[in-house]
């Protein structure tokens, strides 16, 4: 699972780069994320049935080289006005919520059992299935409420690459307040960081790499480079070089993360040590 300090960390984008690299391998892998509130949304057509996912999802499934599919986004937040949202499940209009009734009636009554039952059906066919978290896992304000983090890595024990952007400043106090904020159980998820965006000399990040990992107890993996790309993004804080491209010009881009992620960093070996996950 791939988790972020923050929205616009890079999540995804981290997520679109590891499944091409295992796709490449050879492996069966499929992209999964919980619960997303984008209006960036990709329609699934089957005859006169329409299902929506995120789009960062369906890239994410090119990345796979599969065909988008709903289970990948069970749950969908389509804003609207006032704080409402129109909620998407496994792809079909399901109803229009306020928060306060997405969290109290809906959520942990309905979403998450749809979420274990989508994510079960993928991990029986599939031998990965890389899982992009929402927001951060340290916004202890609804951690209750939390399907896309760590109430769904708990659940199926799953570890965890908690991914910082460093362009924006504060990477460090972010990595370290996360941890913090995170319960004990929690916290035992989280195998390591990765810090994404970086531009410069690596060497100037030594002293605080080793007083994170000295306070956190945690390693910092790898440092990912910005990545410059023209793949739509699903966050506002997030941006991109150029126009948005169409889909038949994904893959060259997605191609383009990939290596640049396996160039600066051992992705392999990070996987296969908090997996077990043995190279083919």
């Amino acid at each position: 699972m791939i988790q972020g300090t923050s929205s616009g960390a890079g999540k995804s984008t981290v997520v679109v780069g590891l499944c091409r690299i295992l796709s490449d391998l050879g492996y069966r892998v499929m992209p999964f994320k919980a619960q997303n509130m984008s209006s960036n949304v990709y329609h699934i057509r089957d005859g006169n049935k329409v299902q929506e996912i995120a789009l960062a999802q369906a890239i994410q499934a090119v990345a796979c080289r599969i065909k988008p599919n709903a289970r990948m986004n069970p749950i969908l937040l389509k804003p609207q006005d006032n704080y409402r949202s129109r909620i998407m499940l496994n792809g079909f209009f399901y109803s229009e919520l306020d928060v306060k009734q997405y969290y109290e009636k809906f959520v942990l009554q309905r979403g998450f059992p749809a979420v274990i039952e989508a994510l079960d059906d993928l991990r029986q066919q599939n031998e990965i299935v890389v899982i992009e978290g929402a927001g951060s896992p340290a916004e202890v304000n609804i951690s209750r409420y939390d399907i896309a983090n760590m109430l769904l890595a708990d659940k199926f024990n799953a570890p965890v690459l908690l991914v910082a952007d460093i362009e924006r400043g504060g990477c460090f106090a972010t990595l370290v307040g996360t941890i913090r904020l995170l319960s004990l159980r929690h916290r035992r998820l989280i195998r390591g960081f990765l810090i994404n965006k970086f531009r410069g000399d690596i060497t100037i990040l030594e002293a605080a790499v080793d007083r994170v990992e000295r306070i956190t107890r945690k390693k910092i993996l790898g440092i990912i480079p910005k990545i410059q790309f023209r793949l739509p993004q699903e966050d506002s804080l997030d941006t991109h070089v150029g126009p948005k491209i169409p889909p038949g010009t994904w893959d060259r881009e997605i191609d383009f993360i990939a290596n640049r992620i396996k160039s600066e960093i051992p992705i392999m070996k990070i996987i296969e040590n908090i997996t077990g996950l043995n190279r083919k």
